[in-house]
C-alpha cells in the first residue's frame, strides 16, 4: 500500500476515473440548486440528479467527482464515533447508461489493488452482495478472482428508497486486524457488513436496474446505471494507518491547532477531551465550507445548523479551556489543508473568519450568563434529588440565552441530568401559539374564495407605461356575492376589469390607487387597493361613489403622481440592490422588500451592521447611476435565458414561463414583474434613512428617493441652523467645534462632580465601618445611602476589606427606581464556604432584583427601592440559618 496525502488519493481517485472516459465534474455548492426536497448537497450523487432522473442527457455518460457533503441527522455522535461527521468528502463514479457491473466492479478492483495506483494488499479485501443478485457475485468470483470467503451475501445489500430507480449493491471493506476487532470470532456480528470495528466499509457500488413501481413491483429499467461512493476520510485512515478518520491528515492540523489553543490539553490524554478536540475539528470543517458556499447563522434551517455548529464547538472549546473567540484561529488551518482542491476556502477565509467571528461573539455574549443559571438550576436539581430538567427551565435557556436544546442536554449529560423533551416541545408550542394569536388576518380572501375561484374570466395589466385606459367591467363581487351592479348604498365592491392599468400588490410593490370614471367623466368609484385574485386577475377594491353596471365600459385612472413615486423608489431597490453587492460583497442578497410612494425598505443578506462608511458609498454609488442618466429597459423572455443573462431573482417572487427582465443601463439586470422610470435620472435624488438588524444575519435598509429626499434634506438643514442658534454659532459649520467645547465642559463638570461625591461618601461612611452586627460567629455590616451607583458601592466595599471592619459587608444604593445591591465577604469566610453569591440571592427578591458575581464579591439590580430596608434586615437571618 503507497503512503499518500489526503489530497493525492483524492486526486488519484479522479485521475484513474478520467482515464477511463469520465469527466470530471467540480464539486458542487452545499446549497443545492433548484432542488426544494434538500437541505444541503448530502452525497456525491446529489448533484447528478438530474442526469439520472432524465431530464438532462449529460454530454459524457461516464462522470466522476468528489464532491463535499454535509449530513446533520446525528450530530450528537459526531465525536464520539471513529467516523461519523457532518462534512465529508465523497469519491463517486457514475454511468448514465453507459457501462454497468461487467466494468464497474473490475475498474474498482484495478483502483483498489493495482499498484499503479492504491496498492491495497487484496487479501485484505473483502465484499459484500444481494444474495439474488448472481451476476455481482459471479463477477467477483470469476472476472476478478477473490477466494469464496472473501464475497459475503449480506440480504440488506439493496438500495431502494420508494418508488423510482433501485436495485442491488455490493459494498468493499478493508479488513484492518484483530488489533481492531472489538468482538469475539464466534461473535455473529464479526464479519464484513456486520456491526464490527475490524471489518471497514470503505465503498458502495449501487446498480440500478429496476424501477420500484407505485404497486410494489420491479420492472427492469431501460437504461441501467451505475452510483458509487467511496468516502474519502475512510479509506485515508486505512492509507495513513490510524485509529479514526481524526488522526488523518485531514483533521490533525486543526486538532494540533487547537491544542495550542488550549489550557495545555493534549489529543490522547482522555476519551472525554478528545471528544471535544474531535467535535471542534469536525464542526469547523463544515462551517467554513458552508459559509464559503454563503450559508449564513441563524435561527431556522440551514442558518440554525450552523448556529448550532458553531455553539456546540464553542462549549466543547470552554471545556478545553478557551474561554475567548478562537474558532476564527482555525479558518486558515482548515484552508491549508483542503487548498489543492479548494482553493475557494483560502480565497474566501476573510469572509468565513467575519461572519464564524460575528457569531461566535454573539453566542459568547451570552453563554456565561445562560450557563450560570444552568448551573444554579442543576444545584437545585441535586438539593431536591431531582434527575429531569424541566422542560420549561430548557425553554427559558433557548428563548432567553440562544442555547440550543441539544447543547443542555449534553451539558446536563455530563451532571447525570436528562431532559424533559416534550415539556420543551410544549414550551415551544406555547409560544408558537401566542405568536399565531397575536398575528392580525388582513386582507385575506378565504372568505371569498370560493366566488373569485369560479371566475376565469381573463383580464390583461396594460399599466406598465400607461396610467389611463378605457376598461370593460367583468365583474362585480359585493357583499360576498355576485351581481350585476353596485351603487353608494353597497358601500364597497370588489371589482375585475377586462384590462386594467392598476397595478395588483407584489414583488414588494404596493398596489396603485386611483378612480373609475364613468362615460359622463363623473367619479363613480375610489380605488383603495388592487390583489391578484386566485385565477390571477387584478382585483380592484373600490369605495363606490356611483353606479356601476357589469359589462358597461368606465376609464381606469391611476393617481398619476403616486405612481411615479413608487417607480422612483422601486427602480432605486435595483440600484441599491447592486450598490449593496458592490460594497458588501456578492453574499448580500435580497431577501425581501417593501416598495411605497413614500419610501422602500430593503431587506438583505449580511451578517454584521454596515459601517456609516459603507452607507454613505452605497449611497454615493446609487446617486451617481441616477445622475448618469441610464435607460431603464425591459424585455420579455424564458427563465433560463434570463438567467443566461445573468439577471438576479427576487426574494419571494414566483416566476412563470416567460418573465420580465429589467436592465437599468449595464449596472443592473433582475427579473422583475413592476413598475419602473423610464431612465435613472427621474429618481432625482436618493437618502439612506437607517439600517438596522431584523434578525440573525438578515438587515434592512430604509430609503427616500425624489422630493421626499429633498423634503429630508430640508428639515436636516432647518435642523441644523436652529442647532447653531442654540450653540450662538455665527455659522453651521462652526456647530461640531461648539458642540466640541461644551463636550469637554461637561466633562470636567461631571470629574468635579465625582470627586465631590467621593469626598461625601468618604466623610459619610466615617464610622459606617464601626457599626458591626453579629449573627451566630458571622460579623456583618449593612449600609443603606442615596443616589450612589454600583461603582461608588464597590469602592465602600474596597474601603471595607482594607480595614478588616467585618466578615460581610452589604450595601444599597437607589436612584430613581432602580435598586444597587452589593454584597462582600471577607477572604477567610470564602475558604470557609461562604459565598457572596449565595448572599445576594436570598435577600434581592425584597427589592424585585437578581443577579450574582464571585464568590468574594456579588451584586444585583432591582425594581423596589422601598424594599432595602427589609434586604437589608434579612442580612442576620439568613447567615444564621444558612452558614
Amino acid at each position: 500500500m503507497k503512503n499518500l496525502k489526503s489530497s493525492e488519493i483524492r486526486q488519484m481517485f479522479l485521475d484513474f476515473w478520467a482515464s477511463k472516459g469520465h469527466s470530471v465534474e467540480p464539486s458542487a455548492s452545499l446549497i443545492p440548486v433548484n432542488d426544494p426536497t434538500l437541505l444541503w448537497i448530502n452525497s456525491g450523487v446529489a448533484t447528478l440528479k438530474k442526469y439520472f432522473d432524465g431530464t438532462i442527457i449529460p454530454e459524457n455518460p461516464r462522470i466522476t467527482n468528489s464532491q463535499k457533503s454535509i449530513r446533520t441527522n446525528d450530530i450528537e455522535n459526531v465525536g464520539v464515533t471513529a467516523r461519523h461527521h457532518t462534512l465529508f468528502e465523497m469519491l463517486g463514479n457514475f454511468s448514465i447508461g453507459d457501462y454497468f457491473k461487467e466494468e464497474a466492479i473490475p475498474w474498482a478492483w484495478e483502483f483498489l489493488t493495482s499498484e499503479e495506483w492504491l496498492g491495497f494488499d487484496s487479501e485484505l479485501l473483502y465484499v459484500t452482495y444481494y444474495p439474488e443478485d448472481e451476476d455481482t457475485k459471479r463477477i467477483w468470483l470469476e472476472k476478478v478472482g477473490l477466494a469464496e470467503d472473501h464475497v459475503v451475501p449480506v440480504a440488506d445489500n439493496f438500495w431502494d428508497i420508494g418508488a423510482g430507480p433501485c436495485g442491488p449493491d455490493t459494498e468493499i471493506f478493508y479488513d484492518r486486524g484483530v488489533s481492531y476487532q472489538d468482538l469475539p470470532d464466534e461473535d455473529p456480528e464479526m464479519y464484513p457488513g456486520g456491526e464490527n470495528e475490524r471489518y471497514l466499509e470503505i465503498w458502495n457500488l449501487v446498480f440500478s436496474e429496476f424501477n420500484h413501481k407505485p404497486d410494489g413491483s420491479y420492472e427492469p429499467l431501460p437504461h441501467k446505471n451505475v452510483d458509487t461512493g467511496m468516502g474519502l476520510e475512510r479509506v485515508t485512515s486505512i492509507i495513513q494507518d490510524t485509529k479514526t478518520n481524526f488522526e488523518t491528515d485531514l483533521f490533525m492540523p486543526i486538532i494540533k491547532k487547537v491544542e495550542e489553543l488550549s489550557a495545555g490539553f493534549k489529543y490522547g490524554d482522555s476519551n472525554q477531551t478528545d471528544t471535544s478536540f474531535k467535535v471542534i475539528a469536525d464542526h469547523i470543517r463544515a462551517v467554513s465550507f458552508a459559509i464559503g458556499d454563503r450559508a449564513l447563522p441563524s435561527n431556522e434551517g440551514r442558518g440554525y445548523i450552523l448556529r448550532r455548529l458553531i455553539r456546540r464547538s464553542v462549549m466543547h472549546g470552554q471545556k478545553l479551556g478557551i474561554n475567548r473567540l478562537f474558532l476564527f484561529e482555525l479558518v486558515p488551518v482548515v484552508a491549508d489543508i483542503m487548498v489543492a482542491y479548494y482553493p475557494e476556502v483560502q480565497r474566501d477565509q476573510d469572509f468565513i473568519i467575519k461572519v464564524i467571528s460575528n457569531e461566535e461573539q454573539r453566542f459568547q455574549e451570552t453563554i456565561h450568563e445562560g450557563l450560570e443559571i444552568l448551573q444554579t438550576v442543576f444545584e437545585r436539581m441535586t438539593e431536591n434529588k431531582e434527575t429531569v430538567l424541566a422542560g420549561s427551565d430548557a425553554f427559558k435557556l433557548y428563548d432567553t440565552y440562544g442555547f440550543p436544546l441539544e447543547l443542555t442536554e449534553e451539558y446536563g449529560e455530563e451532571k447525570g441530568f436528562t431532559v424533559d423533551r416534550d415539556g420543551f416541545n410544549e414550551e415551544m408550542q406555547n409560544q408558537r401559539n401566542r405568536a399565531r394569536a397575536a398575528r392580525q388576518v388582513e386582507d385575506s380572501f378565504s372568505v371569498q374564495s370560493s366566488i373569485l375561484a369560479e371566475i376565469v374570466i381573463p383580464s390583461d395589466f396594460i399599466g406598465y407605461y400607461q396610467t389611463s385606459a378605457p376598461a370593460e367591467l367583468a365583474a362585480i363581487i359585493a357583499a360576498d356575492e355576485l351581481k350585476e351592479q353596485v351603487d353608494q348604498a353597497d358601500g364597497t365592491a370588489q371589482l375585475i376589469f377586462v384590462q386594467t392599468p392598476f397595478y395588483a400588490e407584489m414583488g414588494g410593490q404596493v398596489a396603485d390607487t386611483g378612480t373609475i370614471l364613468d362615460e359622463t367623466g363623473h367619479v363613480v368609484g375610489t380605488v383603495v387597493d388592487v390583489k391578484r385574485a386566485p385565477n390571477g386577475q387584478h382585483l380592484h377594491f373600490v369605495e363606490v361613489e356611483g353606479i356601476l353596471r357589469a359589462n358597461e365600459r368606465y376609464t381606469l385612472q391611476v393617481d398619476e403622481e403616486r405612481r411615479r413615486n413608487i417607480t422612483k423608489n422601486h427602480t432605486a431597490t435595483h440600484l441599491l440592490h447592486q450598490a449593496l453587492k458592490d460594497v458588501l460583497g456578492t453574499h448580500a442578497n435580497q431577501a425581501g422588500s417593501l416598495v411605497t410612494p413614500n419610501h422602500l425598505r430593503f431587506d438583505f443578506t449580511h451578517f454584521e451592521q454596515a459601517t456609516a462608511e459603507e452607507l454613505m458609498e452605497m449611497e454615493r454609488k446609487v446617486n451617481e447611476k441616477i445622475w448618469a442618466a441610464l435607460s431603464v429597459e425591459t424585455v420579455v423572455t424564458t427563465v433560463e435565458k434570463a438567467k443566461e443573462m445573468g439577471a438576479m431573482a427576487l426574494f419571494g417572487e414566483k416566476y412563470g414561463n416567460e418573465v420580465r427582465v429589467v436592465s437599468i443601463g449595464d449596472y443592473s439586470i433582475e427579473l422583475c414583474g413592476g413598475v419602473h422610470v423610464r431612465n435613472s435620472q427621474e429618481i432625482g435624488l436618493f437618502k439612506i434613512l437607517s439600517e438596522s438588524g431584523i434578525g440573525a444575519g438578515t438587515r434592512r435598509i430604509e430609503a427616500i428617493t425624489g422630493q421626499a429626499a429633498y423634503q429630508w434634506f430640508t428639515e436636516k438643514e432647518r435642523e441644523l441652523q436652529e442647532a447653531a442658534s442654540l450653540l450662538k454659532a455665527k455659522q453651521t459649520k462652526e456647530v461640531a467645534d461648539k458642540i466640541v467645547s461644551l463636550r469637554q465642559e461637561l466633562k470636567d463638570a461631571q470629574s468635579e462632580n465625582e470627586s465631590l461625591k467621593a469626598k461625601m461618601m468618604q466623610a459619610e461612611a466615617a464610622n459606617l465601618f464601626d457599626e458591626v452586627q453579629k449573627a451566630g460567629e458571622i460579623s456583618y455590616i449593612t449600609y443603606e445611602t442615596k443616589n450612589q451607583d454600583m461603582n461608588a458601592l464597590r469602592q465602600l466595599a474596597d474601603q471595607w476589606r482594607q480595614k478588616g471592619s467585618s466578615d460581610v459587608f452589604v450595601a444599597a444604593s437607589a436612584i430613581d427606581d432602580k435598586v444597587s445591591l452589593l454584597v462582600a465577604v471577607a477572604d477567610d469566610k470564602v475558604k470557609a464556604g461562604l459565598k457572596a453569591g449565595d448572599i445576594i440571592k436570598g435577600i434581592a427578591s425584597h427589592v424585585e432584583g437578581g443577579g450574582g458575581g464571585r464568590p468574594n464579591l456579588a451584586q444585583a439590580g432591582g425594581k423596589k427601592p422601598d424594599g432595602i430596608p427589609n434586604a437589608l434586615k434579612a442580612v442576620g437571618p439568613w447567615l444564621e440559618n444558612n452558614f
